[in-house]
């Protein structure tokens, strides 16, 4: 063990971040300084956000408070964005504080929406990441909806697969309510450039998702690609498609590819082409040995693995063992991921279809009952 004190600082409060830091809660790093460095003091569990969108969850159900599992975790919080780093003399650079100084650093900021390639328009849509600007626009959108009976409205999601889909479906039954009624003044486009949704999947769950978007009166644009979103008259938007499709809304949410924030290439640390940080078995830059990262924001070089949740709450174990063991000059741990998983979607109606491989299982009350057990348990074991 050093005989000084350590300073390890985690940027990002995502899911694997969130598990490591209660896991050093329950078993504390001595002569180790612990700082987290995030923009909000809650960070959304991707897994029940659709359902807090459905109106299923408060807000305080499917966020963990960070400031609480700091304290848990004795690690000091601080609240800000991160915009660089200086990796010659470990420093991470922050939008308003003085620089940080790091003898280890994590990271796990997640990702955001694909911006689209127009000439026009990508400042007029809304992507659903960051969670918390997102959040900030539905609940304007659920209260002008309502407040407005009498007038029409027209919503785009662009992006087919299952964040797109599942953004669609909880939209319905947030504004729907309880009542469950089809809303008369509010239509929905979902645009996707594929020839099938949720092309990921086994084809079953496209083939069951698309006949429920079309029961409830979901207008599906198949291989049609967004290239450009004008402003027009009466702050409507004209979301124009390569094909020359053009459609008019007053909203439009991205739910596109995962792209990489600016900031991580620019850095200097080794990333892919589409900037996401490269690491090794063990969750480790390739580059710079005292960095980790996880989550969607790493991309391991051994494996081909999609930005999932899935893989950023397995990989926490191995961060975890793998901070204290650099910390102690061990050798590390590898992460192997699972070649499958069990894949549970909402479908915004208090039903889910469950998915591993090529089993598939159509929307079943009893599976959302399975999911919103499993999404519970998780949430449970952070400080409340």
């Amino acid at each position: 063990m050093f005989n000084v004190t350590k300073k390890i600082v985690f940027i990002g409060g995502g899911h694997t971040h969130s598990i490591v830091l209660n896991l050093l809660g329950k078993c504390p790093l001595s002569k180790v300084r612990l700082i987290l460095i995030t923009p909000d003091i809650y960070t959304p569990y991707s897994g029940m956000l659709p359902g807090h969108i459905a109106g299923f969850y408060s807000y305080s159900q499917c966020h963990i408070n960070l400031q609480y599992l700091s304290n848990f975790a004795g690690s000091e919080l601080y609240l800000d964005s991160v915009v660089g780093l200086d990796l010659k003399n470990n420093y991470v650079l922050c939008a308003n504080k003085e620089p940080v100084s790091f003898d280890v650093l994590s990271i796990d900021i997640g990702s955001v929406p694909q911006q689209l390639s127009v000439l026009v328009g990508s400042e007029y849509t809304i992507g659903v990441k960051p969670v918390s600007r997102f959040l900030k626009c539905w609940y304007n959108l659920q209260e002008n909806i309502w407040n407005n009976s009498g007038k029409s409205f027209s919503i785009a999601v662009v992006g087919g697969g299952a964040g797109g889909v599942e953004l669609v479906l909880s939209m319905i039954r947030g504004l729907q309510g309880e009542s469950c009624l089809k809303l008369p003044n509010v239509e929905f486009h979902l645009f996707h450039s594929g020839i099938s949704l949720m092309p990921n999947y086994y084809y079953l769950v496209g083939e069951f998702i698309q006949d429920l978007l079309l029961s409830k009166g979901v207008n599906l644009h198949l291989k049609e690609r967004v290239c450009e979103v004008i402003k027009i008259i009466d702050d409507r938007l004209n979301v124009k498609c390569e094909s020359g499709l053009i459609l008019s809304c007053d909203y439009v949410f991205l739910v596109t590819q995962p792209s990489a924030a600016s900031w991580v290439k620019d850095s200097g640390i080794a990333t892919n082409d589409d900037g996401f940080i490269l690491v090794n078995n063990a969750l480790q830059s390739v580059s710079h040995h005292h960095i980790f990262a996880a989550g969607d924001i790493a991309t391991m070089i051994n494996y081909n693995l999609p930005k999932s949740g899935v893989f950023a709450v397995r990989q926490s174990k191995t961060l975890y063992d793998n901070l204290r063991r650099i910390m102690d000059d061990q050798p590390l741990k590898s992460y192997k991921p699972q070649s499958s998983y069990l894949s549970l979607i909402g479908t915004g109606d208090g039903k889910a279809i469950a998915t591993k491989g090529n089993f598939t299982l159509p929307p079943h009350k009893l599976l959302w009952c399975w999911k919103d057990f499993i999404d519970r348990r998780f949430m449970e074991q952070f400080p409340q």
